[in-house]
C-alpha cells in the first residue's frame, strides 16, 4: 500500500483505538538482544522500498559504491522523474503518484546494485536450454498449462483466469516472493519468532510463511508449494531459511513484474537474515537454479525498521480487471458469433 494511503488509514486507526500504531513496535532492541528463549531476536516490521536497482546501470559498471554525492544525484534525478503526467491520447495511462511507494533513497550502504554476487552486479546470463524455452513461449501461446509460469509475459494471450499469471491472479505478486523483491507498492515484512517456528508475514498478498526450526527434513519432492517448503536454522546470530519444492508454475525468478525466467521446480533459494543495528536487518539471498542460470547469484537488500503497521492488501478482493477483461473478450465472441 503507497505511504500516502498508509498515513490515512495509521491515522484512523489510532483514533478508533488509542495506541495501535505503537502496539507492535518496530525491531527497537539492540544487536545481540535475545528472544526470552535465547535466539538471536529478529522481530519487528521491515521496510525495503529503495530506487537502487537490482542490476548495475551500465553507466555505474566497475563502481559497486556510490559516493555520498554520487547517491545524492541519484536520489534528486528520481524524484524530478516521479512527477504525474498527463496520459497521451488514447492512452488509459497509469496509477498516478499517490498509489506508488517505491522508495526516494539509495539503499544505506550505497551499493550500485542490489547483486552483490557475481562482482558485476549484473544477474549470470541464461543457460541455453532456458533461452530456447524463452523463444518457444515468444512464438506460440498454445502450449500446455505447465509451461505457463509466474509473472506477466509479453504479448500473452489468455483463454481463461487459469492461463493468466499468478501475479495477475494474486496468488503471489510482484515482491512478495521468495525471493523479496523491491516493487511498486508494499515494500513491508513483518518477521515474528518462537521456539519452534519463523514466521515471515508479507503486506503484499499478505502471504505469510512459517517456517520450522526443529531440523526436520524438506517435503518429498513430489509435493510442490507455491511458496515452495521453508526450513530455518540459525548460523551464528544469522537466521538462515532454505526454500526447495516450488512448483512448476512458479518462476525460478522475476527481476520485475513484467518478467519471469525458469522453472520454480528447479530452483534453490537460500535467504539470510542478520541483525545489523537496531534499526537495520540484512536481507542477503542466493537464487540456485542451473537448468536456468549459468551460475548461482547473490542479492543483498538492507531492510529498515518501521513503525508503521502492516495494512492488509485485498488483491484478490480489489481485482476487478481480471473479471472484466475476460468478461469483455467473452462479448466480442459472442457479437463475432451472431454476426456470422
Amino acid at each position: 500500500m503507497p505511504m500516502a494511503m498508509k498515513q490515512l488509514v495509521a491515522v484512523g486507526l489510532a483514533v478508533l483505538v488509542p495506541g495501535v500504531c505503537g502496539a507492535q513496535p518496530a525491531a527497537d532492541g539492540a544487536v545481540g538482544a535475545s528472544t526470552p528463549w535465547g535466539d538471536p531476536d529478529l522481530q519487528g516490521i521491515w521496510d525495503f522500498r529503495t530506487i537502487t536497482p537490482l542490476e548495475r546501470p551500465g553507466e555505474l559498471a566497475g563502481t559497486d559504491v556510490l559516493t555520498a554525492e554520487e547517491a545524492a544525484v541519484q536520489e534528486a534525478l528520481t524524484a524530478s522523474e516521479r512527477v504525474d503526467r498527463v496520459p497521451e491520447a488514447g492512452d488509459t495511462g497509469f496509477y498516478n503518484r499517490f498509489w506508488l511507494d517505491q522508495g526516494t533513497e539509495v539503499v544505506p550502504t550505497r551499493r550500485s546494485s542490489l547483486i552483490i554476487d557475481p562482482p558485476d552486479g549484473r544477474l549470470p546470463p541464461l543457460t541455453t536450454a532456458e533461452q530456447q524455452r524463452m523463444a518457444r513461449r515468444a512464438v506460440t501461446w498454445e502450449r500446455p498449462i505447465r509451461e505457463r509460469v509466474a509473472g506477466y509475459l509479453p504479448n500473452r494471450i489468455a483463454d481463461g483466469p487459469e492461463d493468466l499469471g499468478i501475479a495477475e491472479r494474486c496468488i503471489l505478486g510482484f515482491n512478495s516472493g521468495p525471493p523479496m523483491i523491491p516493487s511498486f507498492y508494499n515494500n513491508s515484512m513483518q518477521l515474528l519468532q518462537t521456539p519452534a517456528h519463523v514466521v515471515i508475514l508479507n503486506e503484499m498478498v499478505h502471504d505469510a510463511r512459517i517456517i520450522p526450526l526443529d531440523g526436520r527434513a524438506h517435503l518429498p519432492s513430489g509435493l510442490r508449494q507455491w511458496m515452495g517448503d521453508s526450513r530455518a536454522r540459525w548460523d551464528g546470530a544469522t537466521l538462515v531459511v532454505e526454500t526447495t519444492n516450488f512448483t512448476d508454475k512458479t518462476s525460478s525468478f522475476s527481476p520485475e513484474i513484467t518478467s519471469a525466467v525458469g522453472s520454480g521446480e528447479n530452483l534453490r533459494l537460500v535467504e539470510r537474515f542478520t541483525r545489523v543495528d537496531a534499526a537495520t536487518l540484512m536481507y542477503r539471498y542466493t537464487v540456485d537454479d542451473p537448468v536456468t542460470f549459468v551460475r548461482p547469484f547473490t542479492v543483498e537488500q538492507p531492510m529498515v525498521a518501521t513503525d508503521w503497521p502492516l495494512i492488509e492488501y485485498a488483491c484478490h478482493e480489489g481485482n476487478y480487471a481480471m473479471p472484466n477483461t475476460l468478461a469483455g473478450a467473452r462479448a466480442e465472441d459472442a457479437e463475432a458469433h451472431a454476426s456470422r
